[in-house]
């Protein structure tokens, strides 16, 4: 059903094209006579170094929006309502479409006025703009706007007027050790800069003491000669002026007194300890006033969760160049209980689960966050033969704790009071029944996490993770099919089902500023084991691996790199791509990765013209289902996605997007022919799949559904198969996906 409906949705889309045609001739019915439909905006500049694109935020008026910065969908949906407003379609329709943009001449003059004002900020102080008329069939115009802009003007000096002799001689501009300008002769006169320039001296007298100085006491003079594109710059740094009649006086320069805390709350009481306020507060008794450092504290109280909000205010004290600092704190409640059921649907089996998680968010009166959550799950299983009559059972206890700091030895006061981090201890126990196997994995872990504000990068450490898999019984159905039959045993298989230990070191770091992202992470485990193993000379098992309790563990190194880049169109319309590359290696103990340390292709977040884990590796083409979920992994992924993404109404998104990839296996393993990877010919084994997607963003969290096609299958038995994007089969080549969140 779900398919056959996903059907029909991708067919409408695809003839969005069409519909904007046959809606879009209809809308002339709007347009009152002497009046056009504002059809297109066009910017034009004779300065070939001047790019219009980057001028059109600034203009007023702008025609009816588009889908995917072609079709006008929302004025097409308008325009088949009929001009009675009593009718519930008509209004309907209108409701969901945009109604004409209709060309306005008083807008025109104004945006002509705010270009110039924006090619002046540039430097182009002759700098004119105008616009003509280009009439269209319809009662439709295009607004073509000319950029005249002139010469540019240049910086030929840089003079400074600093009217209060302490500023002067703390600032100490041009000197070494002193502010360093960013205004210099031979730079073009962009406003800007100069506007930078003020907020930049701002910041510097802030962070050094000058707490009542903004950048209102910094104006400018410009001096040019007729005839010449030559501007003298004079900065004017006054003192400060209360207002009124109030004489000028010097700035003062403030030291920060007392710093005292309070709570918010009916309590009067702050529950935390007098240390770790102080951690998080990085405003000093004696040290002069900074304003990073006050912001800096705001930021280092709002992390922790005990922490509501923060108010922080200073005193002057009279007669002197000192603050007091009073710090009030509101906190959350400490403890909480919650529960949280959920639906599960595995391969068809339905099920439920739920979990019920306590939280403290201040146990040790230093903002520490402690945790348990107690998870329960259940699924009947059908269709199983051969095994026992027994449905799926799951449970699971985890436990958490959080320190709003690096608890590391030897480290400074003064460094931790500089590092916002987090120190997480963490150990949890899965117990898993299936009529086929049972199951039980034992965590724990020590992990390191801080920030870098100011570089938008996240810095992760894994210092210890420790996972203990203990196969306590396995059905002799599934051992004799598949662990110990001669002829069908299946060594990747056989692997991820003996018990095995793992602890892994791991490093990550991400970076984000919205239009660009990347992040990185590597990982190693088993080489502290293997080293001790061949130092004290432990025994080998009957596979010729080292063991810890008699249990094998694993070895291995595993890096990933994930990078997207946001192009954005306008308001609108954007174009994400993205390129992700994993590859993991098993060497010493270990032959073959750990299943949960295995890449796999397909689904929400891959490559969308096939189901999850349904493509790769290489050109292995999987025929046994019951154990292609094994077979289908490999040591190699490689994805690249392409997607357009654009408003449509209300809180509905659209996207179009074409997904390439696939896996491969560093080694040659029997189970997965044409699943190894060959440098020479890697290329012919990437499949290729495009689509469409519908997206319902309510803020807070983003419904997905896409709807994929497979373009290239390298897994394939005829040339149709192989190119299915000239031979199309909905019942082959279709792929249905529903995910929380953007794939990338």
């Amino acid at each position: 059903m779900v398919k056959q409906v996903s059907k029909y949705i991708f067919l409408f889309i695809s003839l969005i094209p069409l519909l904007a045609v046959l809606s879009g001739c209809s809308a002339s019915k709007f347009i009152p006579e002497g009046k056009y439909l504002l059809d297109d905006v066009k910017v034009i500049s004779d300065n070939k170094s001047l790019h219009p694109d980057r001028l059109e935020p600034y203009i007023r008026q702008k025609g009816n929006s588009k889908w995917f910065s072609m079709f006008k969908i929302p004025l097409g949906t308008y325009a088949l309502s009929g001009k009675d407003s009593t009718k519930w379609i008509n209004r309907k329709l209108r409701d969901l479409g945009e109604m004409p943009v209709l060309f306005d001449s008083v807008q025109a003059g104004m945006t002509c006025s705010d270009l110039e004002n924006v090619l002046q900020g540039l430097g182009y102080l002759r700098a004119r703009v105008d616009y003509n008329l280009d009439f269209k069939k319809k009662k439709k115009v295009v607004v073509v706007y000319n950029l005249h802009s002139g010469p540019q003007y240049h910086i030929n000096s840089v003079n400074y007027d600093i009217q209060d002799k302490g500023v002067a001689d703390f600032l100490k501009i041009g000197t070494n050790g002193g502010f360093k300008p960013g205004l210099r002769a031979g730079m073009p006169f962009l406003t800007n800069e100069l506007d930078n320039e003020r907020k930049a001296i701002t910041g510097y007298l802030n962070n050094n003491g000058y707490f009542k100085f903004h950048k209102d006491f910094i104006t400018y003079s410009a001096d040019s000669v007729s005839g010449s594109t030559d501007v003298g710059i004079t900065l004017h740094l006054h003192k400060f002026s209360g207002g009124g009649k109030s004489p000028e006086v010097e700035h003062t320069r403030y030291k920060i007194g007392d710093v005292t805390y309070y709570s918010n709350d009916e309590s009067n009481k702050v529950p935390l300890r007098q240390s770790v306020l102080e951690e998080n507060t990085l405003i000093e008794p004696g040290a002069y006033f900074n304003s990073e450092a006050l912001q800096k504290t705001y930021n280092r109280f709002s992390r922790l969760q005990i922490v509501k909000y923060t108010n922080i205010k200073f005193n002057e004290i009279p007669d002197s160049d000192k603050l007091n600092c009073d710090i009030g704190i509101s906190t959350n409640k400490i403890n909480s209980v919650i529960f949280q059921p959920e639906g599960t649907n595995t391969a068809g089996d339905f099920g439920a689960a739920a979990s019920l998680t306590y939280e403290n968010k201040n146990i040790f009166r230093g903002a520490e966050t402690f945790s348990i959550k107690l998870r329960g799950a259940f699924e009947a299983i059908t269709g199983l033969e051969g095994y026992q009559n027994q449905d799926y059972e799951e449970y699971s206890l985890e436990t958490k704790l959080v320190f709003p700091r690096l608890v590391v030895p030897f480290l400074s006061r003064n460094f931790k009071k500089q590092s916002a981090a987090i120190t997480e201890l963490s150990a949890s126990y899965n117990m898993q029944n299936r009529p086929e196997f049972h199951r039980r994995v034992f965590s724990a872990g020590l992990r390191y996490r801080w920030d870098d504000a100011v570089r938008k990068r996240k810095y992760s450490v894994d210092l210890i993770d420790l996972n203990y898999i203990y196969m306590p019984w396995i059905s002799r159905t599934f051992k004799e099919e598949y662990l110990d039959d001669v002829d069908s045993r299946n060594s990747i298989l056989r692997y991820n089902y003996e018990d095995l230990f793992i602890m892994k070191l791991g490093f990550g770091m991400s970076f984000n500023n919205g239009d660009e992202a990347y992040k990185f992470n590597v990982e190693t485990a088993g080489n502290l084991l293997n080293g001790i193993s061949r130092l004290i000379g432990t025994n080998v098992n009957s596979d010729n691996q080292y063991t810890l309790f008699n249990i094998a563990f694993a070895q291995y190194v595993k890096g990933d790199f994930d990078y997207t880049r946001m192009f954005r169109f306008d308001s609108r319309n954007n174009l994400a791509f993205h390129i992700g590359f994993g590859i993991a290696y098993p060497y010493g103990n270990s032959r073959i990765l750990p299943f949960e340390k295995r890449y796999f292709s397909g689904g929400a977040n891959s490559v969308r013209g096939w189901s999850v884990r349904g493509l790769g590796p290489g050109k292995f083409k999987g025929t046994n289902g019951s154990i292609d979920f094994i077979n289908q992994t490999g040591d190699i992924k490689l994805d690249l996605n392409l997607e357009y993404r654009s408003f449509l109404f209300w809180k509905i998104y659209g996207a179009v997007f074409v997904d390439a990839g696939n896996i491969w296996t560093l080694r040659y393993y029997e189970e997965q022919p044409g699943g190894q990877f060959n440098i020479k010919d890697f290329y012919k084994q990437i499949a290729v799949a495009y689509g469409v997607g519908i997206r319902f963003n309510f803020d807070f969290f983003i419904l997905r559904f896409d709807m994929g096609m497979k373009a290239i299958n390298p897994a394939y038995d005829t040339q149709q198969e192989h190119y299915a994007i000239f031979h199309p089969d909905f019942s082959r080549d279709f792929a249905f996906h529903f995910a929380v969140g953007l794939p990338f």
